[in-house]
């Protein structure tokens, strides 16, 4: 699973795998023996990947299919990917509503 979620976030980034190779101080070899799933990088150069690429471990691994920010915090909501865009909208409303409702509450 890492070797294709690897690929995928390589490619969409636009990194060649001998650009990357560099990046993660090994050869090319290596990263397609990782992408083809022969080998599996250490757990250093997993953080890396997760920085560089901006997924969560959970992701990188394949445990969740959202490719959630590696450096998320409390104040970012992750919509499941079979929202639209009306959907959306509906959390969007009812987050309003709320920060309506704790204002009023002030007052």
């Amino acid at each position: 699973m890492i070797g294709e979620r690897l690929q995928e976030l390589r490619k969409d980034h636009k990194i060649s795998q001998a650009d990357f190779a560099k990046i993660l101080g090994v050869s090319h070899y290596t990263v397609s023996s990782y992408e083809c799933n022969r080998s599996d990088p250490d757990d250093k150069s997993k953080i890396l990947i997760a920085k560089l690429f901006d997924v969560s471990i959970d992701y990188l691994l394949g445990l969740i299919d959202e490719p959630l920010s590696f450096n998320r915090n409390l104040n970012i909501i992750s919509l499941p990917t079979s929202f639209d865009e009306t959907d959306y909208e509906e959390v969007k409303n009812y987050i309003n509503y709320l920060s309506y409702k704790k204002e009023q509450k002030k007052d």
